[in-house]
């Protein structure tokens, strides 16, 4: 199988957005806002949405099987309170659970958390066990700034997150840590914020050792890592000065890194740097870069291409990529396949 573990409803029905506009609007006057009931969406509205947008690339493309989440730039965890966070993210959740049951052989969910800045992280684990124990989903996304941009929360590494792990490692699911919308000028969402979200995360774990803590908990980092792959010297280098393990013992037993790297230079370093066993193939298909590379003539984000054309992949490294390392990664998904009989 090609199991894509970065997908998001980016896609979904406009009538989302326009519940999400009217409830931003009512903000200051929440018994003016749209009731969750309000937002009806049709199981035909969201199979268009799917059959003509992310099925048929994946179709095309030759992926079999997505772990779907919310739109990430939807999360927005910073505009209201912890309410309004809650209600949003149960809604974007729901129809990401009724995307999968829909089409269960392709997608299969990952949980947007109800997080709101300052808010005990405590206050997101009824979500997160809903989604895991009703909708059957296999992670979640974890916001490691519900600021947006001004990163106003302690670090991964800190005691403030650990009701989160603790319930993580209790279900068995790993975490993508996906910041949201950047409301910081400094920093674009998608060319900024992003990447640096996925910098800033490893070097908080490797500061730390959060990890002798949580020895079974799992992260993914998007976007190839950010920065890690191209300063692996540096960070290895760094962790050297702090005293740390080697990165392969103190980090990458723990940590993963996904394929929504849009050139091929780019997945050849990524290929060359970290260990085959610490890379899942993701594409993140309609997301923040959706246009044809005018060098190749293919999209930029058809990330199966940059995999099939990486030189120093053997047919066993790519299966790993593939499908192998997910399943080791996400043991819901695991057994969900087998459940399936795959």
């Amino acid at each position: 199988m090609i199991i894509d573990c970065h997908g998001h409803y980016t896609t979904a029905p406009k009538a989302l957005e326009d519940w999400r506009n009217r409830q931003i609007a009512a903000l200051n006057h929440p018994a003016q806002g749209p009731k969750a009931s309000e937002l009806r969406i049709s199981d035909e509205e969201l199979r268009e949405s799917i059959e003509t947008n992310q099925l048929r690339k994946m179709r095309e493309r030759g992926s079999d099987l997505t772990i779907f989440s919310p739109r990430a730039s939807f999360m927005a965890h910073h505009i209201g309170n912890f309410e309004t966070s809650a209600t949003w993210a149960a809604l974007c959740n729901e129809l990401c659970a009724r995307v999968a049951s829909l089409f269960p052989d392709c997608f299969i969910g990952a949980a947007m958390l109800p997080q709101s800045p300052g808010i005990d992280p405590r206050t997101s684990i009824p979500e997160l066990e809903k989604c895991v124990r009703q909708y059957g989903f296999v992670a979640i996304n974890l916001n490691p700034d519900p600021s947006g941009g001004h990163w106003k929360e302690p670090p991964l590494s800190d005691r403030h997150w650990y009701p989160i792990y603790e319930k993580m490692v209790e279900l068995d699911v790993p975490a993508m840590i996906h910041v949201s919308t950047s409301c910081n000028p400094c920093f674009h969402t998608t060319g900024a914020h992003y990447l640096n979200a996925d910098t800033t995360a490893f070097m908080q774990c490797l500061t730390a050792d959060l990890f002798k803590d949580f020895p079974t908990l799992k992260f993914v980092i998007p976007h190839g890592g950010g920065a890690v792959p191209y300063h692996w010297g540096r960070f290895r280098g760094l962790a050297q000065e702090l005293k740390k393990p080697l990165l392969k013992d103190h980090l990458l037993n723990n940590i993963f890194f996904d394929t929504c790297v849009y050139h091929q230079p780019g997945i050849d370093l990524l290929a060359r740097v970290i260990p085959v066993d610490n890379i899942l193939f993701a594409s993140e298909m309609i997301g923040a870069v959706r246009g044809i590379d005018p060098e190749t003539g293919f999209y930029y984000d058809d990330t199966r291409r940059y995999i099939e054309a990486a030189p120093n992949l053997s047919a066993v490294d790519r299966a790993r990529i593939y499908e192998g390392n997910a399943r080791r990664v996400y043991p819901r998904l695991d057994a969900a396949l087998k459940a399936r009989g795959h």
